[in-house]
């Protein structure tokens, strides 16, 4: 079988084709044969080693939201998985034809849900859905959503609406990402590349913001800290901008709240909470509320192409690789 790996880091032209053989289950694993691979933005910066969050070992291998089919079921796994559609957070060798899934944390993909939209429901989905529900948004509520043109940005703005926003404020870096967010649910789109950002959204939002959901850092973390109203919350999921953010003290003493979310630790504090969001989230795919958008799908070889993608600020939706 094939698998893509790195053995430098570098731009997407280190990324390498290699054959290898297929592995076998473990413990608690599945072997999936791979029907698509959602591809994350987050992988480049490691690919490139420019990560605020550190160099991973080398050989390094992407990460990847794996959508296929249950070939063979690790010992203490359900055997009834075999054969089942399903989608999974695979790390290491996501980029692969057959991949090795934590059967704990599969979701079973409905019929007739596209590899597009299953490919979210394992990972990003439920990050955009339990950053809503960490900053406790309330119906009828303004929700701020950053890079809202993303992969976990667009759902984000779906979901919003699903749990009753009663205004989604979406920033994004260029007018076609900001349309982009419209389509997918956003009331207003603010360019945050343009200096005065904040004040579009004070515009927007007199009396401030209720919820932020902050996944770029740096600068814009403090300036999204001022934009909320009393009693306001941040959740911080992400810095796409490179930049881890200083949250000062004294933005706090305001009646704001901070939190940071991350979905490793929350499926080790909530096991049981996150799998029912995972299975809520199958149900509104099946339902055609929550779908997800795709960009592009290309096939397993040109992996360096879908990295370029993920790198261009031009991009909106998915980038998919295909066996």
């Amino acid at each position: 079988m094939r698998r893509v790996r790195y053995y430098e880091f570098g731009g997407p032209e280190v990324l390498k084709v290699e054959e290898t053989d297929v592995p076998a289950p473990g413990p608690g694993q599945v072997l999936v044969k791979t029907e698509a691979i959602g591809t994350s933005w987050v992988d480049t910066t490691f690919r490139s080693g420019t990560s605020p969050l550190g160099h991973p070992t080398l050989p390094g291998s992407p990460h990847g939201d794996v959508v296929g089919i249950v070939e063979a079921v690790g010992a203490g796994a359900d055997p009834a998985l075999a054969g089942a559609r399903v989608a999974a957070l695979v790390n290491p060798d996501a980029y692969a034809d057959y991949v090795l899934a934590d059967a704990d944390w599969l979701v079973r993909v409905p019929a007739g849900v596209d590899a597009g939209t299953a490919s979210v429901l394992d990972m990003p989905a439920p990050v955009a859905l339990r950053v809503l529900r960490t900053g406790r948004l309330a119906a009828g509520e303004t929700v701020l959503v950053h890079a809202a043109a993303g992969t976990i940005g667009h759902l984000a703005t779906q979901l919003a609406r699903i749990e009753g926003a009663g205004t989604v404020i979406a920033t994004a870096s260029s007018k076609a990402k900001l349309e982009f967010a419209r389509e997918h649910g956003a009331d207003v789109g603010v360019c945050y590349t343009d200096p005065d950002w904040p004040d579009q959204v004070r515009a927007a939002a007199p009396g401030g913001v209720d919820v932020v959901l902050e996944t770029i850092g740096g600068q814009v973390t403090a300036q999204s800290l001022d934009l909320l109203a009393p009693f306001g919350r941040l959740v911080f999921y992400g810095a796409a901008s490179g930049e881890l953010p200083d949250v000062p003290v004294s933005r706090v003493l305001s009646l704001r709240t901070v939190s940071g979310f991350g979905l490793l630790a929350w499926r080790a504090a909530r096991p049981e909470q996150a799998r029912q969001e995972m299975t809520e989230l199958a149900g509104l795919a099946a339902a055609g509320r929550l779908r997800a958008s795709v960009q592009a799908t290309l096939p397993l070889e040109q992996a360096a192409r879908a990295h370029e993608l993920l790198e261009d600020r031009d991009r909106t939706g998915r980038v998919l690789l295909v066996p």
